[in-house]
């Protein structure tokens, strides 16, 4: 049984959360993420006042939360996860022991109890692989999406909308027909309007990666306008309108005149799609590793992969390789295999200098 909220531990917190988003301009996800933390924490001490906190409760937590489970999936909590709360606890405590009213009650070094073990950090921390599409699942994700209500065509555009430009979830549930320019082939992802990260403001160009992507869009922005009497200023995605049915429970009936409030209607969205394609599920951030992939197999300039990567709305390039440009394990074999038989065939060129040649070269 969850124990009665402390008061005094819910206005540090409030506190907290405040320094988190007015001085250190964290976002709201990241604010709940802190918030979770410390509410598995104080389940874990039965809400005790957070100036009783000592050493000994971060110890006892770290032994509860490592053979803790999921609530939704049941399984076992990933190292990962573990981790990320442990991370958000110590920066609480280091916070909270600077704070007048805890210096005398919470030394600084107390936070560090913490800490995984390096090896168990280190797991953490690993990579894992990603999933990724294939432009060819995408494409037949597209093909079998149904467009006979404007609901499944809003549907179909948004995977075509996503697939050649990688916009981020936020920016999707945010945009207005004002960003996009059809005859110009672009998006500008405005901040002061869009959810983009790090609220910065870039033009992203239509990818060249699925062909018929486009035309969809095209026609989808055409209908909004055209049908809808849709202005600049109205979504690009628009919510789903709900009313009540014949049965008297509530039915999908047309389109609102206003964006998607979460995320999840957009995940749900790409959920049914690769399900009807009988394929796996695809998040809609997986696009972006996808268009990178794409890319690297082009033999693009150094221009012109920056130029791909500004897209992303990347400030630098080795941001687009390091977060999105892991070669699959498969490929990763395919291409060692590859240098093999290329080696092969050099040791059989007699244009190619044999190892005693270039030793006597060098010397």
């Amino acid at each position: 049984m969850m124990a009665k909220p402390n008061a005094a531990n819910e206005r540090i917190k409030r506190e907290y959360f405040s320094y988190l988003r007015d001085a250190l301009g964290r976002d709201e996800a990241t604010i709940d993420a802190a918030a979770k933390a410390l509410a598995r924490f104080e389940e874990s001490t039965g809400a005790k006042d957070f100036k009783r906190f000592h050493r000994e409760q971060a110890k006892a937590f770290k032994r509860r939360l490592a053979e803790a489970h999921g609530k939704r999936s049941g399984e076992k909590l990933s190292k990962a996860t573990v981790h990320a709360t442990l991370r958000n606890l110590k920066a609480f405590f280091e916070w909270l022991s600077r704070e007048p009213g805890f210096r005398s009650h919470i030394a600084w070094a107390d936070a560090d109890y913490f800490n995984l073990s390096e090896k168990d950090a280190t797991v953490a921390r690993a990579r894992r692989e990603k999933t990724v599409p294939t432009l060819e699942q995408v494409r037949r994700a597209l093909a079998v999406m149904p467009a006979g209500s404007v609901l499944e065509r809003r549907d179909r555009a948004l995977i075509a909308f996503t697939a050649i430009t990688g916009a981020r979830v936020g920016a999707l549930a945010s945009l207005q027909l004002q960003h996009i320019d059809v005859v110009g082939g672009y998006v500008d992802q405005d901040a002061r309007v869009v959810q983009t990260k790090f609220g910065k403001t870039f033009r992203t160009y239509f990818m060249p990666a699925i062909e018929e992507a486009s035309p969809i869009v095209a026609e989808w922005i055409d209908e909004l306008a055209r049908d809808h009497l849709w202005g600049p200023a109205d979504p690009l995605f628009p919510a789903t309108r709900m009313a009540v049915g014949d049965n008297g429970g509530f039915v999908p009936a047309g389109l609102e005149r206003r964006g998607w409030a979460s995320s999840e209607p957009i995940r749900a969205v790409f959920r049914r799609a690769f399900a009807a394609a009988a394929l796996p599920y695809f998040n809609p951030h997986s696009f972006r590793d996808m268009l990178v992939h794409h890319a690297m197999t082009l033999d693009l300039t150094p221009e012109q992969m920056k130029a791909w990567s500004q897209n992303l709305g990347h400030a630098d390039v080795l941001t687009t390789f390091t977060s999105y440009g892991n070669v699959p394990v498969h490929r990763q074999g395919e291409l060692i295999r590859s240098m093999e038989g290329a080696k092969q065939a050099g040791a059989l060129d007699p244009a190619c200098p044999s190892s005693e040649h270039l030793a006597q070269l060098a010397g």
